[in-house]
């Protein structure tokens, strides 16, 4: 049970079993990864022969993940699959099967200690009926939080109409929504300098962010949860773009919500994943801590090496605000503190329509 007193809660964590099946073997096709211990405390995840990444013992034993929480003061952590794992692309049956697997090691840890760990699952989103159902069992049997999910499935961007059930099944069941980047747009004209997890992974997120707010999914989904990675990506810094492009040519994008999307702001949350304090700043001033949670990416190199660091070094933040980032808005968006945003239709101002905007 996680105390509402908690101070500090990450909600950006990644977590594998240490080992598991051979997928290769099992499904009898390649594209999976698997893991190979080549040293003491060290991995490789390997993808057809291939190293993919280097990770170490914190990426799954939870006992070091505990002991690095208590270094850093981060009393909770919230725990999702690496969304190399995500599977979309694979036949339905599999990433299903993949996915309880992975369900269940989070959901075991999550039992095993129940003050320190949040748990949010993965579905086979390039299924909605088989991921509906899979979202039916983590939220039910296995108790978990809500789900973590990529920027796109496979064809499909977050406003698909394929997609709307499981969203719609994530708002009625109240879980949690994580939208995290993966398999970045552009990847093959970004083969040096990392350039897929600098630059495609925030054009990942803000593709993601205008699919569900011009596919009108926030609209029709008032009490979705929904947090994006990484603060947003590129959109918080292009939304003044995106509104004037909404304002100037409605034709191509108000074509399915007249609404203008600055409306939204209040409908959705980030991580604080920024890095720099002035971004942090520029974040504050569009969504207010409100729509702000703590987010490390740990245990991995492109994360906040020590969750909370950016935060509690800005002098300019009041102590509520500060509280409020570290530990408040996640509680709120997990719904542990047993609040869920108001609906739109509720508000006391309306959102803009394209004629007032």
């Amino acid at each position: 049970m996680i105390s509402p007193d908690v101070r500090k809660i990450d909600l950006h964590t990644h977590i594998l079993p240490e080992s598991w099946p051979d997928l290769r073997a099992k499904y009898g096709y390649g594209g999976w990864v698997n893991l190979d211990h080549h040293k003491p405390c060290c991995a490789r995840m390997m993808i057809d022969g291939r190293a993919f990444r280097e990770i170490a013992s914190n990426a799954w034993d939870p006992g070091v993940r505990l002991s690095e929480c208590d270094e850093t003061g981060v009393d909770v952590q919230v725990l999702s699959t690496v969304p190399v794992m995500f599977g979309y692309w694979a036949k339905p049956a599999d990433t299903l099967d993949l996915s309880r697997h992975l369900n269940d090691h989070i959901a075991g840890i999550v039992r095993d200690h129940p003050s320190r760990f949040v748990g949010l699952g993965t579905l086979p989103m390039q299924s909605p009926d088989a991921a509906i159902r899979e979202l039916e069992r983590l939220m039910g049997d296995l108790g978990l939080a809500g789900v973590e999910i990529g920027t796109h499935v496979n064809d499909w961007n977050l406003d698909a109409p394929e997609l709307f059930a499981v969203f719609e099944a994530c708002a009625e069941l109240g879980a949690a929504v994580f939208v995290h980047p993966w398999d970045m747009m552009g990847k093959e004209r970004m083969p040096k300098y990392w350039l897929p997890w600098l630059v495609g992974m925030p054009a990942e997120s803000a593709l993601a962010i205008c699919s569900m707010i011009f596919g009108g999914v926030f609209e029709r989904l008032p009490r979705l949860r929904v947090a994006f990675a990484h603060g947003g990506g590129s959109f918080p810094f292009t939304l003044g773009r995106v509104r004037h492009g909404f304002r100037v040519r409605p034709d191509l994008c108000a074509v399915d919500n007249d609404v203008d999307p600055g409306a939204y702001l209040d409908r959705f949350y980030v991580d604080s994943l920024v890095h720099d304090a002035d971004a942090m700043r520029y974040l504050l001033g569009l969504f207010g801590p409100e729509r702000i949670a703590l987010g490390s990416d740990y245990p991995f190199p492109l994360g906040e090496h020590r969750p909370g660091a950016l935060i509690e070094s800005m002098d300019d933040l009041t102590t509520a605000t500060r509280e409020r980032l570290l530990a408040g808005t996640a509680l709120e968006f997990l719904d542990l503190a047993g609040t869920t945003p108001t609906p739109i239709s509720n508000r006391g101002s309306k959102p803009a329509s394209r004629t007032d905007a």
